[in-house]
């Protein structure tokens, strides 16, 4: 990664550059079997067309507030980045009555209609399918999204001393969040070809961390697992070996 990134959506356009064929996120849920591995082409492709949707179809801007009430999902690091794209500040499980804008999962509906401004549902069912029917007061992000433009380009640069994520009641700037990211890495002793396997929760710095921001950062890759219980001991020993994981952080 550059010495010179200082938003994540720096550290994602490193990665491109630097090889964008690698895998960058492997999301299983151990609930239903689902496997998603998205390279860092596709995945950049999947946040450039979600924050065209934010800018250009929401007309959200920087310094806008999103509540983003998702899971840890691939589609929870594609907002993420979306967001930190646009210079929108991302708040997991943040109060949508107080947010610009809502992007809820299937257990975030009922909460996410107090927000008065736009709302996005996602149905986080496997290939990301939409709704068979868009739930009552909100646009369906799996019929939304395909249109959107495969290149992004903000209409105003974002500013990485504002703010870009809230966690856990920490307000993040793009900056600090860089820094963060950085000071996991070398802490978990990662680098490029590192490939971390996280079970955490997206409700926590320690949860997007792992689960997203430190590999990024290092350019290493994540293998992102929810519900991961359900796989029982043997069968994450599996995973760990066929996904040639080299960090293990479950809890």
């Amino acid at each position: 990664m550059n010495a010179s990134d200082r938003t994540p959506a720096d550290l994602l356009r490193s990665a491109l550059a630097a090889d964008p064929a690698r895998p960058l996120v492997t999301f299983y849920d151990d609930a239903t079997g689902e496997r998603v591995e998205l390279s860092v082409a596709t995945f950049a492709n999947w946040v450039a067309k979600t924050a065209n949707l934010l800018q250009g179809e929401l007309s959200a801007s920087p310094g806008d507030r999103l509540a983003l009430l998702l899971p840890a999902h691939w589609q929870t690091a594609v907002w993420l980045l979306a967001c930190a794209s646009v210079g929108v500040t991302a708040e997991i499980g943040g109060d949508p009555a107080d947010a610009d804008y809502v992007v809820a999962g299937p257990e975030g509906l009922a909460a996410g209609l107090a927000c008065r401004g736009d709302r996005i549902a996602l149905s986080l069912a496997p290939l990301g399918r939409r709704f068979p029917t868009p739930p009552e007061g909100y646009a369906d992000y799996a019929v939304e999204v395909p249109s959107q433009g495969d290149r992004f380009a903000p209409f105003v640069p974002v500013d990485p001393e504002e703010a870009a994520l809230v966690v856990d009641g920490t307000e993040l700037t793009g900056a600090q969040l860089v820094e963060r990211a950085r000071a996991d890495a070398r802490e978990w002793g990662l680098g490029p070809g590192s490939r971390v396997l996280s079970g955490r929760p997206y409700d926590s710095w320690a949860g997007v961390s792992a689960g997203l921001y430190a590999a990024l950062a290092a350019g290493g890759s994540v293998v992102l697992c929810r519900n991961l219980a359900e796989l029982g001991a043997e069968g994450l020993e599996r995973r760990v070996e066929s996904e040639r994981v080299t960090l293990v952080l479950a809890h």
